[in-house]
């Protein structure tokens, strides 16, 4: 298990939380601290999205998923949404 020290966002992910509702920020915050806690909590992708991992939880009655990525002592958020368009927009964020 990683020990995170730094986490960095994206500057999408930064500006698709100034979006949210206050319940909704909540739900992402408890989220990201899950992450925090413990880093192999997501799904490890493969393919074009080797390396990031994906974390689903709840929101106003709709599934999030949260692109993330642990690099030695870093947690790097990438971006969130729900699934449509979800990994066609991350991979082109990513590449």
């Amino acid at each position: 298990m990683a020990d995170i020290k730094e986490i960095i966002q994206s500057p999408i992910f930064a500006k698709q939380k100034k979006r949210l509702h206050k319940k909704q920020l909540k739900n992402l915050d408890n989220a990201v601290k899950m992450i925090f806690e413990n880093p192999d909590i997501g799904d490890m992708k493969v393919g074009d999205l080797q390396g990031i991992r994906i974390y689903r939880f709840k929101s106003m009655n709709n599934q999030i998923l949260l692109a993330y990525e642990v690099d030695f002592n870093t947690l790097y958020l990438y971006a969130f949404g729900s699934h449509e368009n979800f990994y066609r927009d991350l991979k082109k964020y990513l590449h």
